[in-house]
């Protein structure tokens, strides 16, 4: 049920209600480096320094803190296997890999619009990589 053009249904996650489903995805997956992430783990594990070094300007604290978001709500799945040193791999749980086909569709779409594009490879085609 609408009124004046607004949706009256409500969506609840982790206990914080939202008044658009949009706003929701976008507060679980949205910003700068939470998308990227999800991208650079579409196609399979990855160690915790290659993941972070394959994230050109990421700072040490917002790669904690992105990927521990990610991970607390069910996108990513840290595991750290008993070896010196110790070794972390963070890959996509099944809930986070419904989320690939939109951010190649984004990454294609960012293509799409670009002003200069050029024959120089982008990380983020998803042919390419």
């Amino acid at each position: 049920m609408t009124t004046e053009g607004k949706c009256c249904k409500e969506f609840l996650y982790k206990g914080k209600k939202y008044l658009c489903s949009l706003e929701l995805a976008m507060d679980v997956i949205g910003g700068k480096w939470k998308s990227l992430l999800i991208f650079h783990l579409r196609n399979g594990a990855m160690r915790s320094s290659a993941l972070q070094h394959s994230l050109t300007g990421i700072s040490n604290k917002m790669f904690t803190q992105s990927i521990r978001e990610l991970e607390a709500d069910g996108i990513v799945k840290r595991e750290i296997f008993p070896v010196i040193p110790p070794k972390v791999e963070y890959s996509l749980t099944e809930k986070g890999k419904t989320l690939v086909p939109i951010m190649e569709n984004l990454a294609k779409w960012g293509t799409s619009i670009c002003d200069n594009k050029t024959k120089k490879k982008d990380i983020c085609d998803s042919e390419n990589t």
